[in-house]
This record gives C-alpha cells, sequence and structure tokens, in this order.
C-alpha cells in the first residue's frame, strides 16, 4: 500500500489567529499520510531572551494545535532560534508539541534526547524523521547536559585571493568530518529500525536568492548515502534548488511556508532585531514590503512548495510538490497549472539550474513530479 509524505519549510506562528494563514493549504497537507513541518522558533510563555545572535521572541503556545489542526503529524526544531528562549522555551515548545498531538524530532533536554527521531507508521509503513541544525548559533547546539537542538558542525575558511588585506574573500564551507559521522550513523541506526528515513537538515545563506554554500550539497549526499530516503531543507527563508540523486529527492530548500511576526520591524523592542533591521538591506539587498508589515522577508521567498513524496512499501513512487504562492495576507495558497502556478515552477526551476541540477519538473494534475534528467540522474557543474 503507498502512503504519502507532505513537507513543508518554516512556520513562524507570531500573529494572532495562526489557522487564518493554515487554511488555505490545509486541504493539502491533510491529504498526506504524513506531514512535516519545522518550528522555527520556540513556543512558550517565558519572555527570557537567551540568544546574543537576533532572537526571536516566543510565539504563543496554542498556534500549535493549529498546526496539528491543518493536518500537520511532525515538527522538526533543529534550527538556530528553538534555543532563543533559553531551556524553559525550549521544553516548552517540545511540551506543547506533543500536547497537540504532534511527533518531534531535533532538540530535547540533552543531546540524546535531541538526536532522538520521531517515528510514525502508516498503513503498515514505518517512517523516522531525523532533524538537523547546520547554522548556529552554537549556544543552540545540544550537549550531554544541556538543552539545545541536534546539530552537524560546519566550518568556514576565507582565503584572501588578493593582495590587498582586507579585500573580498572567497568562501569555502564544509563540515567538520566527527560531526557529519554522526549524523550518518544515526540515519544509519534509524534505517535498520524503519521503512523510510526523513533527514530534514536547517541549512543554508538566508534571504539570498538560488545560491548554495560549498557544505550543502556535500552534506545531503552524505544524508542519502547512509539511508535516507528524502532530504528536506529550511532555514535560509528562500527556496532553493531541488535534484535527484541515487534516486532520493533532495529539496534544499522549501523556503517560507506560513512565517508571520513583527519582531523583525525595525522599531521592535529588541536592540539586536532592531540593528539587523537596519543592516538587512545592506547584508541582503532587499527591503521588506511596507505593504506586508507581518511578512519581513525577501521578494522572491513568496515563491514556496509543498513537497510530496509516495511510496510503496520502501520504494520510491513518485516525488514532486505542489506550487504555492504566498498571497498578500502572507498565506501560502497552492496553486495547480494556472498563471501562478507556472510563474512558481518557473522560478523553482530556474534556482534548480543556477544551482546546476539537471532535474526535470512536469506538471501532474496539480502536482509537479520531479525526476532525474533522463541522460545523467545527477549532474552538478
Amino acid at each position: 500500500m503507498t502512503i504519502s509524505i507532505a513537507a513543508v519549510g518554516d512556520l513562524v506562528l507570531d500573529e494572532p489567529d495562526p489557522a487564518f494563514f493554515l487554511a488555505p493549504s490545509a486541504a493539502v497537507i491533510t491529504k498526506a499520510d504524513i506531514a512535516i513541518g519545522h518550528i522555527e522558533v520556540p513556543h512558550s510563555h517565558t519572555t527570557v531572551q537567551a540568544s546574543t545572535d537576533v532572537p526571536a521572541p516566543a510565539a504563543d503556545p496554542a498556534a500549535l494545535k493549529d498546526v496539528a489542526a491543518a493536518g500537520f503529524d511532525v515538527v522538526t526544531l533543529a534550527g538556530n532560534h528553538i534555543y532563543d528562549a533559553g531551556p524553559e522555551g525550549l521544553l516548552d515548545t517540545i511540551a506543547f508539541s506533543r500536547d497537540a498531538g504532534l511527533l518531534t524530532a531535533g532538540a530535547g533536554a540533552n543531546l540524546a534526547d535531541a538526536r532522538k527521531p520521531a517515528v510514525i507508521t502508516k498503513d503498515g509503513t514505518t517512517v523516522g524523521i531525523l532533524s538537523f541544525n547546520c547554522v548556529g548559533p552554537r549556544d543552540s547546539w545540544a550537549a550531554s547536559q544541556k538543552a539545545g537542538a541536534a546539530y552537524v558542525k560546519v566550518l568556514t575558511h576565507y582565503e584572501l585571493d588578493s593582495a590587498t588585506p582586507g579585500g573580498p574573500p572567497t568562501i569555502y564551507t564544509f563540515t567538520a568530518p566527527d560531526s557529519l559521522r554522526s549524523m550518518q550513523d544515526d540515519i544509519r541506526k534509524l534505517k535498520a529500525e524503519v521503512d523510510l528515513v526523513v533527514v530534514a537538515l536547517h541549512k543554508g545563506i538566508g534571504h539570498t536568492p538560488a545560491v548554495l554554500a560549498d557544505y550543502e550539497i556535500p552534506l545531503s549526499h552524505a544524508a542519502v548515502d547512509a539511508g535516507a530516503d528524502v532530504v528536506i531543507g529550511h532555514h535560509a527563508h528562500i527556496m532553493r534548488g531541488i535534484e535527484m540523486y541515487r534516486g532520493v529527492p533532495i529539496f534544499h530548500g522549501l523556503g517560507n511556508f506560513v512565517t508571520v511576526t513583527q519582531a523583525l520591524n525595525a522599531d521592535g523592542e529588541s536592540a539586536e532585531r532592531a540593528e539587523w533591521a537596519a543592516r538587512r538591506v545592506k547584508m541582503f539587498g532587499f527591503a521588506p514590503d511596507p505593504g506586508m508589515p507581518t511578512y519581513p522577508f525577501h521578494p522572491e521567498s513568496r515563491n514556496t512548495a509543498i513537497a510530496v513524496c509516495t511510496f510503496d512499501g520502501r520504494r520510491l513512487v513518485s516525488a514532486g510538490f505542489v506550487p504555492c504562492w504566498i498571497d498578500d495576507d502572507a498565506r501560502p495558497v497552492p496553486h495547480g497549472p494556472t498563471e501562478t502556478g507556472e510563474r512558481v515552477l518557473a522560478y523553482i526551476t530556474d534556482i534548480s539550474r543556477s544551482a546546476g541540477f539537471s532535474t526535470t519538473f512536469t506538471w501532474d494534475g496539480e502536482h509537479v513530479l520531479v525526476q532525474a534528467h533522463p541522460d545523467q540522474e545527477n549532474h552538478h557543474v
């Protein structure tokens, strides 16, 4: 019997009435046998801020019930903001998620807990989900006696290519070998216990169209080599390309889904968030649309998708996605082969080509099928 697994990118539910923002996509999400989303910020009543980066305020725990009501079964938590409200905020997020009927992966009271998968069985097929944060900050990482997120350590090297001190460098990124092996060990162990493994990676360069950092493709391939059946990326708040590697779909970044907040506005209470808002244009080359005060993100990030993969036992039957456009109310709205759907598909095709992927995309009803190029399953230049 076949089962379908759906996945979306970041969920930031920091505005009243989350159900309103989730409503247009709920029919697609609930249709899937298993649906996975990424909770980006803590959900807690605490007012503590524990991050020295750009801290996200804790969102209303009641929003997690709306996530479950919209059809989600599993939420991944390994991300750069999950520890922003300290251990209390993190543990509250886990507790409130589970109270809402959601399984969690990627965060815990210690590293062992954070590395535990979410495991769910539907129609005789058991699926395990692992979640890893690849972007820091380091104080968000779990340790043997510290709450936090499961993680893969990524190193950055700056190479000065000219004789000008302070000149622009070439930036190289790569995973720390022991950390990569640890991730692969978790995947192999889980693969021996379940039929299918989904690996969620919080990775990439934020708010920057199309670009993949050096480490992202080798890291994703390493997950597949260890046994992952689907790899899902998020964090950049803008979509990334899609590839097929060894017959496994890799969604390098599903971008934003419902991400509604006013915390990143320049007039917020946090000095760090206000400073970030002031630097945003220089850093990323965009200013949020003033007509969408609850959506402080890159205009191209309104292109998004719901990944949908179908399996028969351990065999992939189809991989694909439903194109979505984030409307003027900041709600992701699914689109079939309409003018809007075609525009989103063209965007995803373009960023996939920019990444060097030869993946083909074909409409199949309301979905787009993702397939390897017929001449070469994995082509990357």
